[in-house]
């Protein structure tokens, strides 16, 4: 990932932030043919450990040799930036369009889980990240236990042990404090979801 300085996310903090919000991520891992091999995947980043899971039948999974390479891409939200929000425009015209996003990478070694013990502890805690806010929260106890065997024997679990994590928040920081002013205000007068997160972390990074 190129990272200028000053779009640097050095705050571990931040990192996990934003990994815990979008809770999911691309595992690309290099497959028998040398080319790469991507799948999107629910993810829980804790330690030094992203844990997910993948169907059985995503062949993906099978390419994956025991402690291989492997790159977990988290993309929060994004968005196109026009020129025209820009102060500057109208004071010299030297502008052009740029996109603002953020986004981490944890780089690391991957291992396969079948283990049907494994499995269940990871499927669980997944689920318990994104049910335990919730009134009356799902866990698989609700389920009957033969149908729950049967969907674990259905997926993989997936384990990559970070040993690199960096991330990027282009957003607007090398700009004027009215450029950046000029790409909020454009960003909510979009009126689309993704442009108003961007404008959040452009007013929180301040």
């Amino acid at each position: 990932m190129y990272v200028p300085h000053f779009n640097a996310m050095s705050d571990e903090a931040q990192l996990r932030g934003l990994v815990h919000e979008v809770a999911t991520g691309q595992l690309v891992t290099v497959g028998a043919d040398g080319f790469p091999v991507a799948t999107l995947l629910p993810i829980l980043w804790e330690g030094d450990t992203v844990v997910a899971h993948m169907a059985r039948a995503n062949p993906h999974w099978q390419q994956i040799r025991d402690g291989a390479p492997a790159l977990v891409v988290v993309t929060g939200a994004d968005a196109y930036v026009s020129p025209s929000w820009y102060a500057s425009k109208a004071e010299h015209g030297r502008v052009v369009p740029t996109w603002n996003y953020s986004a981490v990478e944890l780089a690391g070694r991957a291992h396969v889980h079948d283990d049907p013990a494994w499995l269940r502890t990871a499927v669980d805690a997944l689920v318990h990240r994104h049910e335990a806010h919730r009134p009356a929260p799902w866990s698989s106890a609700d389920a009957p236990p033969k149908y729950v065997d049967g969907q674990l024997r259905a997926i993989v679990g997936i384990e990559v042990r970070v040993e690199r994590a960096q991330g990027k928040a282009k957003l607007s920081q090398n700009r004027s404090d009215a450029d950046r002013e000029g790409v909020v205000t454009g960003l909510r007068a979009e009126g689309t979801a993704g442009g108003a997160a961007v404008a959040a972390a452009m007013e929180s990074a301040r």
